[in-house]
């Protein structure tokens, strides 16, 4: 019965994931996100390319996705369950099979669930986040940063994360290999 709740809230929390704001509102745009600024379908570029209302509607709808998943997973299976779908919700945010495995790099759907799973780690990640975007007005640092040491936040605020939180981190920094290679050619735009 374990093994049974563990597929149907892991597969849920994954679909939960490829609810994509970001490329429906840009649908009723007659805009296709995924071809316009950077190509990816997150808060970020949906304030590049669709403006700040669109923005703030993604970022919303991401992070309560996150949390969503995560609360399900925990509240009508267990808290491995609910851990498990933190990553899922995650990897169907990123790699959305509605969408052609196309989406977006996963903070604040990241930051949604690790809310649900200790809001004090979310809390600690996001002032580490926020250190990174107010020091240099460009979110890939601020998320680079998060990610970086979002494993050591985690053996400090919740070690039995710890193992998902490393492969999370890793993924983050892979989705912003782009961003990486801008930063150090010195050509990453800011956003304010």
């Amino acid at each position: 019965m374990v093994v049974v709740k563990f597929v149907i809230w892991v597969t849920l929390a994954y679909f939960i994931g490829n609810i994509s704001p970001s490329i429906l509102l840009g649908k009723a745009a007659g805009v296709d996100i995924k071809k316009e600024g950077s190509g990816n379908a997150g808060t970020t570029n949906a304030l590049r390319v669709l403006g700040k209302k669109a923005a703030v509607i993604t970022l919303v709808i991401d992070i309560g996705k996150g949390a969503l998943a995560v609360f399900l997973g925990t509240h009508f299976g267990d808290e491995i369950i609910g851990m498990a779908c933190a990553l899922a919700v995650f990897c169907g945010h990123i790699w959305p099979c509605l969408y052609g495995f196309k989406g977006g790099k996963g903070v604040a759907t990241a930051f949604g669930a690790i809310l649900a799973v200790n809001w004090v780690l979310a809390l600690a990640t996001l002032l580490i986040v926020g250190i990174g975007l107010t020091g240099t007005r460009r979110m890939s640092v601020g998320s680079l940063l998060g990610a970086v040491t979002f494993p050591i936040s985690c053996r400090f605020f919740e070690p039995d994360f710890f193992y998902i939180g490393i492969i999370m981190a890793v993924i983050v920094i892979i989705k912003h290999s782009a961003n990486i290679k801008r930063l150090i050619k010195g050509e990453e735009p800011k956003m304010f």
